[in-house]
């Protein structure tokens, strides 16, 4: 995997650049939809690349390992050859959703412990196996095994869990970095930095992975729930460690307002399952603001979901429509949000990537997190 930084913002940390994969290029900053189990909630293929403008998604190592198993998707020839995606993916390794099985899991040195959500069954993440198993699913983009330290927590399990992460992180490095892909196409690594709240932790977490060396580092543990100015504060302690000439992932973030927050701090990457999350509740992110589609002031309301949208929903649906299929529990209705609300994100990215260039970023992004945080 190859970066290169295309423009710089002159007042803040904002950047443009290109992430080369054997997939196709990436256009940074980017938002990667969510497809947890090999599939992007309620989305077809063709609209994640036609009408969503998808570079990249996500997959997810726990929910695949247990379904369909990796067996499977190894005799299909890969993740891309199963799901029909010909883009980059992402795979989480699975410690966020390790970390959110609080009662039925064990951490030990040796790796997590747990059981499936599915039926029960006992089974065990280790550093290298998460390596093994996110070879054969053939994401373009792995990530390292950690623990995903909870908030609130303090200083001491912070440390500790920290300490257990970085030991796990080096285990699975190693094992990267003595395997070589299946499907003759290169694969990368990113290591996570954790550390809580507590700038002393994620400084030293930041110069633990920068020594790596690493293509591309993420930052975690973050979002799960502190507050926002935490978040930021904490993105501004890792980046001002991290080098500026690899990808920056903030993983699990955000909000649109946590995203253009997150480019002007110098985050290349995001993902997040709000946007398709939020559109089977009916909540939609448009270009004025957010809208509650449950509402009754959009019964009878005929204008488009979003008059500046970019998606065929904007151009075939109205918000009393909409409205309609989301109060009746129609299935479509969860598919034309969450088509809206994807779509809506990743013109957000294109826009901030403009701004970028043309050097309005600033100016642009005060205007648009106004905008953002209205309720309508």
């Amino acid at each position: 995997m190859k970066f290169r930084i295309t423009h710089k913002d002159n007042s803040t940390f904002a950047r443009t650049g290109i992430i080369s994969t054997g997939h196709g290029e990436i256009e940074t900053p980017v938002f990667m939809p969510v497809g947890t189990a090999g599939t992007v909630k309620g989305v077809h293929i063709p609209e994640l690349r036609k009408d969503i403008n998808a570079q990249i998604i996500l997959g997810n190592t726990y929910h695949l390992y247990l379904r369909p198993g990796i067996d499977i998707i190894h005799k299909a020839g890969g993740l891309h050859k199963f799901n029909g995606w010909d883009g980059p993916i992402l795979t989480d390794s699975g410690g966020f959703q390790v970390f959110s099985l609080a009662e039925n899991r064990k951490l030990t040195e040796d790796g997590a412990m747990f059981r499936s959500h599915i039926d029960g069954s006992k089974h065990i993440f280790t550093p290298e196996n998460v390596v093994e198993i996110q070879r054969n699913i053939g994401a373009d983009i792995i990530m390292a095994f950690d623990e995903c330290t909870p908030y609130p927590c303090d200083y001491k399990y912070a440390s500790k869990s920290l300490d257990l992460t970085q030991k796990w992180l080096l285990r699975g490095w190693k094992k990267f970095n003595q395997t070589e892909p299946l499907y003759n196409y290169p694969q990368t690594f990113f290591p996570i930095v954790q550390g809580s709240v507590y700038k002393d932790l994620r400084k030293d977490a930041a110069r633990f992975i920068s020594d790596l060396g690493a293509d591309g580092n993420a930052i975690g543990g973050l979002s799960v729930g502190e507050p926002a100015e935490q978040m930021y504060e904490m993105i501004d302690v890792v980046n001002e460690v991290l080098p500026q000439d690899k990808p920056r992932y903030l993983m699990g973030v955000g909000t649109p307002v946590n995203l253009l927050e997150g480019i002007e701090r110098g985050i290349d990457m995001f993902d997040c399952v709000m946007p398709t999350r939020n559109a089977r509740n009916g909540m939609l992110f448009t270009s004025k603001g957010t809208i509650n589609m449950k509402n009754k002031k959009w019964e009878d309301d005929f204008s488009p979901v979003d008059e500046a949208g970019t998606t065929f929903v904007d151009k075939f649906y109205t918000k009393a429509y909409l409205r309609h299929l989301i109060i009746s529990g129609e299935i479509l209705g969860a598919q034309i949000a969450s088509i809206h609300n994807l779509g809506f994100y990743t013109e957000l990215m294109r826009q901030a990537r403009e701004h970028i260039k043309a050097g309005t970023f600033p100016g642009w992004k005060k205007e648009m997190v106004e905008k953002l945080n209205q309720r309508l």
